[in-house]
């Protein structure tokens, strides 16, 4: 059966108060400089200030908090690029579960770092996040252990949309937000609970020119099987699986992508640091593009970006400041 947007507002009500103790509500601020920059207003969803630094925390919380007891004592199996892995990490250390981490090999020293401080097993497997992904499924499914996708499980999603539940109590009124995709579990969410609070809020999907499988796909009408170059939104390269539920959900719910280069991102990234005196990683230097990248088209407009994550390393930054 199929996962609407419908029943992930739902979800995402429901995840709100099941994972309240587990999460930060995070705040939102208006950007003086992209105000400025934009003609618009600019307001900031600060999820690089969730705990372990990124919004994944909401969807794994969420997705072990619906686990039976059983299926937690088991142990979980978790594919990530290191935010996900992390927030996996996190929650089962809260909840006294076990399990292990599987990151590319190019993954980010920081991240991984972050995924063994919470006491996080981290092995590496592979260089794209499907092939990562594909072979941590069949490590759980060997070992009886529950695997938790990063993007391609409904709870997760629904736990990701309760970012959207605090903007709109956060932003009624708002007119766009900007949101990095990578295999759509972010924007399915909070894109769900914005059309169901108004149809006519515009769903951007920002994704780098180096990995944009999402976008490509959905112009294609179908998941394609794509390469993807080196990016510095590490956090959103890599292939789709072949059944996500999130593919259906970005083609209904997503307005336009916006596509940005390398450069735009280290530009907004160090626009950023300047104006905030905090770093954040590549993911959400995207948004951050791609919202100067359509300044034209939102003037005037009350816009939203969704800052997706802060963990990037100092190496990183030295090469952004370049």
């Amino acid at each position: 059966m199929a996962y609407t947007s419908s029943d992930v507002v739902a979800a995402a009500t429901a995840a709100s108060a099941r994972i309240a103790a587990m999460i930060v509500r995070t705040p939102l601020i208006r950007s003086t400089e992209l105000s400025a920059a934009t003609s618009a207003d600019v307001y900031l969803k600060l999820e690089n200030l969730q705990i372990t630094g990124s919004f994944k925390l909401r969807g794994a919380s969420n997705r072990l908090l619906t686990l039976s007891p059983e299926q937690r004592a088991a142990g979980c199996v978790a594919a990530s690029s290191g935010n996900h892995g992390a927030a996996v990490a996190c929650a089962m250390q809260k909840l006294a579960t076990h399990g292990v981490i599987f990151v590319p090999q190019q993954t980010s020293p920081k991240k991984v770092s972050a995924i063994r401080s919470y006491g996080g097993d981290v092995q590496f497997f592979g260089t794209d996040g499907l092939d990562t992904e594909q072979h941590a499924r069949k490590y759980a499914a060997q070992n009886n252990m529950v695997y938790l996708s990063p993007y391609n499980d409904r709870e997760v999603v629904a736990g990701q949309g309760t970012c959207g539940v605090e903007l709109v109590e956060q932003l009624p009124d708002i007119d766009a937000v900007f949101v990095a995709v990578g295999g759509g579990g972010l924007i399915s969410g909070v894109g769900s609970v914005l059309k169901a609070h108004n149809p006519n809020v515009r769903i951007y999907g920002c994704q780098p020119e180096a990995s944009a499988v999402m976008a490509k796909s959905v112009a294609a009408g179908r998941i394609l099987e794509l390469p993807s170059a080196p990016t510095l939104s590490d956090g959103t390269a890599g292939g789709i699986e072949a059944d996500a539920i999130t593919f259906d959900l970005c083609r209904e719910l997503i307005d336009e992508f916006v596509l940005v280069s390398e450069a735009e991102v280290a530009a907004a990234m160090r626009g950023y640091l300047a104006a905030h005196d905090e770093p954040i990683e590549g993911a959400a230097g995207v948004a951050l593009a791609a919202v100067l990248a359509r300044k034209a088209e939102i003037a005037g407009q009350k816009i939203a970006i969704i800052v997706c994550g802060g963990n990037v390393t100092q190496q990183v930054m030295d090469q952004v400041q370049q």
